[in-house]
């Protein structure tokens, strides 16, 4: 059973790579982070997000698909038209 979700959580994952996203990561003890970015690549493991801020450095973060299955990561991707998109 979990072993399909996160086949579905990966594949909506891939379909979604080049495109814009908003991560919301819970860091722990109540401290959420939340980001815009690219989603950059999709491995069979685990998935990257290129991250720029409003100093024009970028950094890349990585997290793995059961992060997004216990919800310690939330993704929502931008479509063309601006809609949003939750993948969980």
């Amino acid at each position: 059973m979990e072993k399909n979700i996160l086949i579905r959580i990966r594949k909506d994952i891939e379909k979604c790579v080049g495109k814009k996203v908003k991560l919301r990561a819970n860091k722990g003890r109540k401290r959420t982070v939340v980001r815009d970015g690219i989603l950059e690549a999709a491995y069979p493991n685990l998935f990257v997000v290129r991250i720029c801020n409003e100093y024009d450095s970028s950094r890349k973060v990585s997290y793995t698909y059961t992060d997004v299955l216990t919800g310690t990561v939330e993704v929502t991707v931008y479509s063309e038209t601006q809609e949003k998109v939750k993948i969980s």
